[in-house]
C-alpha cells in the first residue's frame, strides 16, 4: 500500500489484508540497507489477528522512492510523518537494528505518534567498525558479506532453518545487494552517529519492550540489557538467535511482541 509522505510515495506492507484504520496500528520498521520482506513473519500474523499492520520501507529503500535520510533524526521525523499520513493518529512502533533507534527517536522527538514501543537488535550507542563503514562507502561486495555474516548467528549456516529449503544467510545477503548505492552506508553511518540524550532515555514514558538475540554478533545481548535499564519500565527478553531475529526465531519473537502489544 502506498501513502504519501513528506511529498513522496512511501510503501508499507499490509499483512496480506487491507490496512484499516480503525484497527491498532503497529509500524515495523527496518534495519540498514533492507526493507519491510524482514517483517513477513511478524506482520502477516499480526495483520489477521486485531491489529493494522504497517511494514514500511523507509525512504530510498524496498518500494519507496527519494533519497536515504542521513540521519536517524531525519527518519524518525519520517516515521512519525508517516504515523500521521496513514491516518493512525498513534501507532505502536516496532524497530529493528537502524530500526530500533528509528523507533527510539520517534518516541523521544514525537512521543504523540508512539503508543508502544519495541526495540529488536538494539544498542545504544550502535558503533560500526571503521573498515565495514569503509566497504559500504565504496560500495564494495565485502560490505555485503560483512552484514550477511553479522547479521546472524555464528554458524548459522550450518544450522537447520526455520523456512524449509532457504539458507537465511544468502537470502540476507540478496536482499541487501538489492539496496540503490550509498544506502547501505547512509544507514551504517547514521548508526553511527546517534547519540541521544541518556537524561531523555530515562525520561521516556512509553511501555517498551527490548528485545536481544542471545547469539547477536552486532548488538550484543548485554548491550539491550544496558539500554533495557535504562528505560523505566522497560521487559528486557532474550530469543535464541542472531541479529536477524525475525526469520532466524520468528514465532520466538512473534510470541514476544504479541504479549508486549497485547498487555
Amino acid at each position: 500500500m502506498n501513502f504519501i509522505v513528506q511529498g513522496y510515495p512511501a510503501y508499507a506492507y499490509t499483512g496480506g489484508r487491507p490496512f484499516d484504520p480503525k484497527l491498532p496500528a503497529v509500524v515495523l520498521v527496518h534495519g540498514a540497507a533492507l526493507d519491510h520482506s524482514v517483517w513477513q513473519w511478524q506482520s502477516r500474523y499480526l495483520a489477521h489477528h486485531g491489529f493494522a499492520a504497517l511494514a514500511v520501507d523507509l525512504p530510498g529503500h524496498g518500494r519507496s522512492p527519494g533519497q536515504a535520510r542521513a540521519s536517524i533524526e531525519e527518519l524518525s521525523d519520517w516515521v512519525a510523518a508517516f504515523i500521521e499520513a496513514a491516518c493512525a493518529g498513534r501507532a505502536h512502533v516496532v524497530g529493528h537494528s537502524m530500526g530500533s533507534l528509528v523507533a527510539l527517536d520517534t518516541a523521544l522527538r514525537h512521543p504523540d505518534r508512539v503508543a508502544k514501543l519495541a526495540l529488536l537488535g538494539a544498542s545504544v550507542p550502535m558503533p560500526v567498525g571503521e573498515a565495514f563503514l569503509a566497504a559500504a562507502r565504496d560500495d564494495s561486495p565485502a560490505a555485503l558479506d560483512m552484514q550477511s555474516v553479522w547479521g546472524h548467528a555464528r554458524l548459522s549456516p550450518l544450522s537447520a532453518s526455520p523456512v524449509p529449503g532457504s539458507s537465511l544467510a544468502l537470502a540476507g545477503r540478496s536482499l541487501i545487494a538489492r539496496s540503490r548505492p550509498g544506502v547501505q552506508h547512509a544507514g551504517l553511518a547514521a548508526c553511527h552517529a546517534y547519540a541521544p540524550s541518556p537524561a531523555a532515555i530515562r525520561a521516556l514514558a512509553v511501555p517498551t519492550l527490548v528485545l536481544a538475540g542471545r547469539r547477536d554478533q552486532m548488538t550484543p545481548m548485554k548491550a539491550g540489557q544496558a539500554l533495557a535499564k535504562e528505560i523505566p519500565g522497560a521487559r528486557f527478553t532474550v530469543v535464541d538467535a542472531g541479529h536477524s531475529m525475525m526469520s532466524e526465531a520468528p514465532r520466538e519473537v512473534l510470541t514476544a511482541l504479541r504479549a508486549h502489544l497485547a498487555a
